[in-house]
Formats: structure tokens, C-alpha cells, sequence
């Protein structure tokens, strides 16, 4: 199963009003393993960079400048991508942008139902709280101390270790360096064994839960199969 875990950046929040993209960043999975293989792209919008939105991403004009305009990319975008799931933090957004510029070059673009949204999925896990997705890490205990400022490749990683954790939980010394050429045909990786976590994760119950628990269980009395399982 390949998935494309996928962020960009804009000048703005609306392709009707001019905005355009200046960024993406995607990274590969694998049956949900990482596979090395990322694709990244800074893009000249041809057009200036509100304030608001420089403050978000720090992507200059300047800096732009000398990058490649969409129509120059969208296509080996599209090959990169292919007709694989796209994992997306609030899915809608980003698809309207890909979709506006995919559409002033004359090419297809991405159909929604293509598009996983993590936030819709993390409103769900945890109605009323924040989800964005500093709050997801801070959830998870995912660390993000290099997210400065909004970067799509950057977020992109996070996001996929995110996106895990909502679907069931991250794989064993979860890492981005796993090489693509280790693959077998089927995706497997071969040569790959996960080590043990450096760190044991934190635990998910509180202590009174705990205690009530244990409380419990000494009412079982000694035969209870709970006793199997306890710590000294």
C-alpha cells in the first residue's frame, strides 16, 4: 500500500483571489513504512508575498524568484504522486490550491476522494479538542522543535508520524532514512528488524485509574489471570 504524505505553502488561503502555491513536500510510505523517498519543490508564484503569508513561512520573493513557476513541475508532481492515497492535514485546502494550479496548465486534476484528511480523522478521535498539528505532537509526544515556521517538507515528516499514531500507532524507532533499494517487489523490507524503543512510551492512563484498576483486580483474589500480568 503506497500513501503520499503531502503539505504545501501559499501565498495566501484562496486560488479565486490570486493566491498560488510556493511550496510542496511529500513523503513516501509504504505499508505504512517510510521509504526514503520524498519530493520537494519551491515554486515562484509569479506574483508578490503578503506579509501575512511570509510571516507563516518565511518563503521570500527573493528567495523565489529563481525557482521554477508550477507549469514547469506539475506534471512530474502529478508522476510522483501517481494514483497513490494522498495523507493531508486538513485535506480540503491543500487540494484546492494543487487542483487551481493544476488547472491553469491544462492537466487533470487531483479527484478528492484521493485525499485522506488527518484532521477530519483527529476531530474525530478527540472531538472539542485542538488538532492542529502542534497539538497532535504535543498529543503524541512528537517532537517538532525544528518547526520554526510552516515548511512543507518538514511538516510533511511530522505529519506522517501524526498520521500513525492516529491510525493505530507508529512503528517501532519510526525513521525516514529507510532505503527504498532494500524494498522487495511487494514493498517489504527485507532486511529491516525493529530495534527496541529508546525510550519507553508514556502511559495512557492516569494514576487514579491505575489504583482503581489494581483495587480491582485484589478483589479477583489470588487465582484472578490478572495476577499474571502484574508488576513486583
Amino acid at each position: 500500500m503506497r500513501e503520499i504524505v503531502l503539505d504545501t505553502e501559499t501565498t495566501g488561503l484562496d486560488p479565486l483571489s490570486g493566491d498560488r502555491v510556493v511550496e510542496i513536500g511529500a513523503v513516501e510510505l509504504l505499508n505504512h513504512m517510510p521509504t526514503g523517498r520524498t519530493y520537494h519543490q519551491y515554486i515562484n508564484p509569479e506574483r508578490d508575498m503578503p506579509v501575512e503569508a511570509f510571516n507563516v513561512h518565511g518563503l521570500s520573493i527573493e528567495f523565489l524568484s529563481d525557482k521554477p513557476v508550477f507549469k514547469q513541475i506539475g506534471q512530474e508532481f502529478l508522476d510522483f504522486v501517481g494514483d497513490s492515497k494522498m495523507v493531508i492535514h486538513n485535506a480540503a485546502f491543500d487540494m484546492k490550491f494543487l487542483n487551481a494550479e493544476l488547472k491553469w496548465m491544462g492537466l487533470p486534476g487531483l479527484p478528492p476522494a484521493q485525499a485522506t484528511d488527518t484532521l477530519a480523522i483527529a476531530r474525530s478521535r478527540f472531538p472539542g479538542a485542538q488538532n492542529s498539528l502542534d497539538a497532535l505532537c504535543r498529543r503524541f509526544g512528537i517532537d517538532n522543535s525544528a518547526r520554526t515556521k510552516h515548511g512543507a517538507l518538514l511538516d510533511s515528516e511530522i505529519l506522517a508520524e501524526v498520521y500513525l499514531e492516529l491510525v493505530g500507532g507508529r512503528q517501532p524507532d519510526f525513521t525516514l532514512s529507510v532505503v527504498r533499494g532494500d524494498m522487495s517487489d511487494d514493498g517489504a523490507n527485507r532486511d529491516w528488524t525493529p530495534p527496541p524503543r529508546p525510550t519507553a512510551l508514556p502511559p495512557r492512563i492516569t494514576e487514579a485509574e491505575r489504583l482503581a484498576f489494581d483495587g480491582f483486580v485484589q478483589k479477583l483474589g489470588e487465582n484472578a489471570f490478572w495476577n499474571d500480568f502484574s508488576t513486583p
